[in-house]
């Protein structure tokens, strides 16, 4: 594993990890078939699961709680209106 920063995607697609319903219900009952599914397939293949282990430093299905808040990004802001 690399020592860098995450950058701005990583913490976009961990934040989209931390809502997944699979990796929620994987992190919470520690069992199952989400459990397995994260932890054995998703895990190696989902973009999203590895940017969470990049920006926590745990993996998808262990337990965690993030210490560290996403904020979005400063310059861009989702329901801004065309001024014309």
């Amino acid at each position: 594993m690399r020592d860098r920063k995450p950058s701005p995607l990583d913490k976009a697609l961990a934040e989209f990890c931390v809502k997944c319903l699979v990796c929620r219900r994987a992190r919470k009952q520690q069992r199952g078939a989400a459990f397995w599914l994260v932890k054995k397939i998703e895990s190696k293949i989902c973009p999203f699961c590895r940017a969470y282990e990049r920006v926590y430093g745990s993996k998808a299905h262990e337990p965690h709680t993030p210490k560290i808040r996403i904020e979005p990004p400063a310059n861009v802001d989702r329901f801004q209106t065309d001024p014309s």
